[in-house]
Parts: structure tokens; C-alpha cells; sequence
């Protein structure tokens, strides 16, 4: 049995490394062994960054893929929390009244906690891509003016 709300939270916490997708499809999961990717260029990126300074483009363009990542992530689990008992049992359990695709308050603070975290690592990492683009720009503007 699959139970939604355990899918929900490995979601939240283990999905950058694809851990929900692993819980729900099995190791053999492609997206699951694709997830880790963009993570890790993240991390590099926000390595880079300590190394290196803000002033790294690479890093810049990179520390995005971490943030969109676990926003995604939380999306995902999001919407494992909001899927309808009868839906989720026909996806991932049988038979469709199977008490392991109900909502419990697990599950609402697991769509709770995952709306607060990936609401606000999305527009952190959306103002930090803008920012680091438009001072960019404004870099390469003053190197053609000159």
C-alpha cells in the first residue's frame, strides 16, 4: 500500500533526491534517478559561490536549479496531498476504498509546510536569478560604453 500522506512528506524532504518517486514508481524510476541532477548543480553552484564569490556567472546560473528544484518538490507534494482518496488508490493501491490514499492532518501539514517552504524558495530563487541577470546586463552595458 502506498499511502499518500508518507508520499507527501518524502516529497517535501527527500524530493530533490527523488525519494517520493522511488516510494511511489520503484527504484526502477527514471525521474526519480534524474531528480539528484539538477540538485547537485545547485550545490555546486552555492559551492562555487564560496569560492569564488557572487560575481561567478556559473554559479548564478546554477544556484536556481537547486531552488526550482525543491520548489518543485513541494508542488509535487502538494498535489500527492490534494489527490482524491478514490484516485490515488486507483493509481497506486487497490481497492479504490483503501484507507491508505485518506487525507489525515499529516497530510494537510505536510501541504501546509510545503506551501509556506516552496512559495518562498521559489521567489527567493526567482529575485536571486533576476537580480544576478539585470547586474549582468548592467556590467556588460558599462564594458560596451566605455
Amino acid at each position: 500500500m502506498k499511502r499518500k500522506t508518507v508520499a507527501a512528506w518524502l516529497a517535501f524532504f527527500g524530493g530533490p533526491l527523488g525519494l517520493h518517486r522511488f516510494y511511489l514508481h520503484g527504484l526502477g524510476d527514471i525521474w526519480g534517478w534524474l531528480l539528484p541532477i539538477p540538485t547537485a548543480l545547485g550545490l555546486y553552484g552555492i559551492e562555487r559561490v564560496l569560492q569564488f564569490g557572487q560575481d561567478d556567472t556559473l554559479s548564478w546560473l546554477l544556484i536556481p536549479l537547486f531552488g526550482f528544484t525543491i520548489a518543485g518538490c513541494c508542488l509535487t507534494a502538494i498535489v500527492y496531498g490534494l489527490t482524491e482518496r478514490e484516485k490515488w488508490n486507483a493509481k497506486f493501491n487497490q481497492p479504490p476504498e483503501n484507507p491508505a490514499g485518506g487525507t489525515t492532518w499529516y497530510t494537510i501539514g505536510a501541504i501546509v509546510v510545503s506551501l509556506m517552504i516552496g512559495a518562498g524558495v521559489l521567489m527567493a530563487s526567482i529575485a536571486f536569478s533576476f537580480q544576478r541577470y539585470f547586474e549582468h546586463q548592467v556590467e556588460e552595458g558599462r564594458k560596451i560604453s566605455q
